[in-house]
């Protein structure tokens, strides 16, 4: 499978085309509008989403609710649209000629040859997470077939660090779910409240760390045998082409790298089913480029946004003086909404992996080779 999102920032609209769907896939409006409304929450988000209310639009490739095997065409209106419109349509829109750092600004302007850095803002902005956001939610639905769920959890934000409790982790989805920064512990939500508060008050920002965890994932997922196939690689640039997030880790990876061989490796014992099980899960659920039928858990470090209402030095890419940019509107702490993104991104590559290993044209084909392959594990 691949996709393409397209759009801009304050433009009409926000699209995907999903290539390479099965034919029969029921395709849910409302848990995609679900996984949307999921995005725009947290605490410490800006006033672009008090304007926001994503809902998709299936306007193509489906026919009475499912798949026709044709692309997936999806469409989610911005409402901000109707502020911009004029200025838009009449090539008003303000000119920013100083690029921000941290942004894509100053490389895209040289990239691509242009002095207006807001024509390179409008598409890097990470309001187009909305559309992959709706793609995962579609992913996410071809996982059932594999029974294959899906979560995610704020592990720190700023300096404050939760205390995620050792249950299942269907537990701590439903806690996080509940909670404005999708954490399952209630007292360092209200810790990691107050510094965004402070650096709200400062004209700053803040980032994290969440986790993502796949449950019920088959054995196979990904291959050894290609640098291009593994899975945690796969994983690694999904979670990485997502806006700000500059470090990733499988299982307890960072941890792993400080302990003996002895301590990290996941020991196997007979299940006298004539499979085996596991004690731990250091290995984050991937051995040698493959799932291996233990949780998948990965962890995205997210920098501070980069727009802060604190003036940053830069430079005037028209005269080449020194310069102030000018602040454009922002959130001051993003992290519980790019949780959900990484579960868009998590559920896309591992639908992908699974059509690989057990692709079809249609659900019943891929469905009637999964129940034959179950019966001879």
């Amino acid at each position: 499978m691949r996709f393409i999102t397209g759009g801009e920032s304050h433009g009409k609209c926000l699209t995907a085309i999903i290539e390479g769907l099965p034919a029969g896939l029921i395709i849910d409006e409302g848990k995609i509008n679900h996984d949307l409304l999921r995005r725009q929450g947290g605490y410490g988000r800006g006033g672009r989403m008090v304007i926001e209310t994503d809902r998709v639009e299936v306007v193509g490739g489906e026919v009475a609710g499912k798949t026709i095997g044709a692309p997936l065409v999806l469409r989610i209106v911005n409402k901000d649209w109707d502020n911009w419109k004029e200025k838009w349509q009449k090539g008003n829109l303000e000119k920013l000629t100083i690029p921000r750092p941290g942004h894509a600004d100053y490389a895209g302007m040289l990239k691509y040859h242009i002095n207006d850095a807001r024509l390179v803002l409008e598409r890097a902005s990470a309001r187009e997470t909305a559309a992959r956001v709706a793609v995962g939610a579609v992913a996410k639905q071809l996982l059932s077939v594999w029974d294959v769920q899906i979560g995610s959890v704020v592990n720190e934000i700023g300096r404050v660090a939760a205390q995620i409790a050792d249950v299942d982790w269907k537990d701590i989805f439903i806690a996080a779910d509940k909670s404005l920064l999708r954490t399952s512990d209630e007292t360092a939500e209200r810790e990691m409240m107050a510094i965004i508060d402070q650096a709200r008050e400062e004209g700053d920002t803040l980032g994290g760390v969440f986790t993502v965890v796949a449950l019920g994932v088959p054995i196979g997922l990904g291959s050894h045998v290609h640098w291009e196939r593994r899975l945690e690689a796969k994983l690694a640039m999904a979670l990485m082409s997502i806006q700000a997030i500059k470090g990733i880790e499988v299982g307890d990876a960072f941890e792993n790298a400080k302990k003996y061989g002895s301590q990290v490796h996941d020991d196997m014992y007979p299940n006298g089913k004539g499979g085996v099980y596991r004690k731990t899960n250091n290995a984050g659920g991937i051995e040698g480029g493959m799932s291996n039928g233990e949780p998948i858990i990965v962890r995205a470090a997210m920098k501070p946004i980069a727009t802060t209402i604190k003036p940053h030095d830069s430079v005037n890419m028209i005269d080449g003086s020194a310069a102030t940019y000018m602040y454009q509107r922002s959130d001051y702490c993003a992290v519980p909404a790019a949780a959900v993104v990484g579960e868009a991104m998590v559920a896309w590559v591992l639908a992908d992996a699974a059509l690989e290993k057990w692709g079809g044209d249609s659900i019943e084909e891929i469905t009637q080779r999964w129940k034959n392959e179950k019966i001879s594990y």
